[in-house]
């Protein structure tokens, strides 16, 4: 009988403090998220310095939700899992030295995870038949790769922003448009109402005409250009057709890059992963586009799309099959690359 590995993971790379418990890499026995966005709303964005104070107040707790939750008991854990990076410095701080200290006292292992790779795991508990290799377009508001898994833990990157993540230019339009934050959300449900042939914005050419990199500081310029322009002329804007026209141009440059990938490699599959995962326009064109070229289209559930530590006990445990157990000493780096150790 296979034994069973119990990871509890914390996660608290940006505006989440979670924890979860993770059998083997696939089943979930809890995934508790305490949310900051209610606080960070008011300031248009997340503040680094409230997310953190928010993360040291609630990640006691939260980790003991989880333990409760699975209906175990600390020591019943095989492994401490927690991301190390990337992201907010501060923020990641809080939830590894809480990790780490538990880890000792518990005398468990301890596995940093790259927040990047639990991103990409959390498509193995939603789809549990899923193995490599596959292609993954990684997008978040942090975040946007494309990414070649070859193996468990095995990554190449294909191509990624050069500038601002899908999400950050999402989250900037809205604040344009007044919708608010997080922006995501709003423009999805938004560009619903509108028409996205209205308006043709631009999409980022490279002179590597084989490039599968993005960017997405251009659309950004161009939809504000277009704001004021129809500000100085005195004209109303439509923000429906807005969203919609500007999702189109992020949209279809997400899909187009993973079909590329998928092509390049020779796969039939791929895997979506990050909060934009949840993007209605984005789930339906890439899995009618995946339909007319063979390619099945995974994706988890939106949950599973969020910053949650569920995800991150998924990567630690292939980690820990794999004899990757991290030291003490380990520290956060915000700028962490994808398969980096």
């Amino acid at each position: 009988m296979e034994k069973k590995i119990k990871i509890l993971a914390i996660e608290s790379s940006c505006d989440e403090t979670s924890a979860a418990v993770v059998v083997n890499g696939k089943d979930v026995l809890s995934n508790v998220i305490a949310s900051q966005i209610d606080t960070h709303k008011k300031f248009g964005g997340v503040v680094p310095e409230v997310a953190s104070r928010m993360h040291i107040e609630v990640v006691g707790a939260v980790a003991k939700e989880a333990i409760d939750k699975a209906n175990i008991t600390f020591e019943d854990i095989d492994a401490v899992g927690v991301t190390y990076g990337p992201g907010l410095v501060g923020a990641l701080l809080v939830g590894l030295q809480y990790a780490k200290a538990l880890a000792f006292a518990l005398d468990k292992p301890l596995i940093g995870v790259n927040h990047i790779e639990g991103h990409i795991s959390s498509n193995f508990i939603q789809h549990k038949d899923l193995e490599p290799p596959f292609v993954c377009l990684v997008v978040s508001g942090g975040h946007t790769f494309v990414v070649y898994m070859k193996d468990y833990g095995k990554f190449e990157v294909m191509g990624q922003t050069r500038d601002d993540a899908a999400g950050e230019a999402y989250d900037k339009i809205a604040r344009a448009l007044g919708l608010g934050y997080p922006g995501g959300p709003k423009i999805d449900k938004l560009a619903k109402e509108g028409n996205q042939h209205a308006i043709k914005f631009p999409r980022a050419n490279f002179h590597d005409d084989a490039s599968l990199d993005f960017s997405f500081s251009g659309l950004k310029s161009a939809v504000l250009n277009y704001l004021n322009s129809m500000e100085m002329k005195g004209e109303e804007v439509n923000k429906a057709d807005v969203a919609a026209s500007f999702q189109k141009a992020v949209v279809e440059f997400l899909v187009d890059n993973a079909m590329r990938a998928c092509k390049i490699k020779k796969v039939n599959k791929i895997a979506v992963a990050g909060g934009v995962a949840s993007n209605s326009c984005l789930r339906n064109t890439l899995i009618n586009r995946g339909r007319e070229n063979d390619i099945e289209v995974l994706f988890p559930e939106p949950i599973l799309c969020t910053d949650n530590a569920a995800m991150i006990g998924s990567a630690a445990y292939f980690e820990f099959l794999k004899g990757r157990v991290s030291s003490m000493e380990l520290n956060a780096v915000p700028n962490l690359k994808l398969g980096q150790r």
